[in-house]
């Protein structure tokens, strides 16, 4: 699973450019949208809820991510009128990181709004990982992908593209088969997220 993506020929964008793509060929005509998230530490400046929760403002950044319902529920209307069925897994390493435990708060949002997320433990997947980590990937019907990168921070640094049809079919196949295996977002959010007291940033 996956035993292709290291290898797979691509082209490196920029951030700006990533984000241009990514929308002209969401409004392409694709069918389906999927994303696996498997980092566990990111940066999202200018975030309102993410910049609280960093300067270790927790009950304010719970409360800003309410600020991001109208945003989220237009881009859930759009992918509707467009005929886009998406698809989110969250692999989750434990102990949580402060990271995850605030992202599973904006992601509790999205499943609120409409968006599919599964949750997959990580060490459910450690036979699947043994040479790589699964990628952080998104995947744009069956014409391209994009595996996410990031800088040695976690800041977002554009992407690379993936356009060999065979290579996303593979990746599709390997998406489906974690989707399976993941839990219902709210299962896991109630068993494992909820219970945490609030995290402690930095220091």
């Amino acid at each position: 699973m996956f035993d292709s993506f290291p290898n797979g020929v691509s082209e490196r964008l920029d951030r700006p450019k990533y984000h241009e793509e990514f929308y002209r060929a969401f409004e392409s005509g694709i069918e389906y949208f999927r994303k696996i998230e498997r980092g566990q530490h990111f940066q999202e400046p200018g975030f309102a809820s993410h910049d609280a929760f960093a300067a270790g403002d927790w009950d304010r950044a719970l409360t800003l991510v309410e600020e991001k319902r109208e945003a989220y529920g237009q881009q859930f209307r759009k992918a509707a009128d467009l005929g886009v069925e998406q698809r989110r897994v969250r692999v989750v390493e434990f102990p949580v990181t402060p990271y995850v435990q605030w992202e599973m708060h904006v992601l509790r949002l999205r499943v609120e709004l409409g968006e599919s997320i599964r949750v997959l433990d990580a060490r459910r997947i450690e036979d699947i990982e043994k040479a790589n980590p699964v990628p952080e990937v998104v995947i744009l019907g069956a014409s391209v992908m994009y595996g996410v990168c990031y800088d040695a921070d976690g800041n977002a640094a554009g992407a690379n593209r993936f356009s060999d049809p065979a290579l996303i079919a593979e990746t599709i196949s390997g998406f489906d088969a974690l989707y399976e295996r993941a839990e219902s977002f709210h299962t896991f959010f109630d068993r494992e997220i909820k219970p945490l007291p609030a995290p402690r940033v930095g220091g």
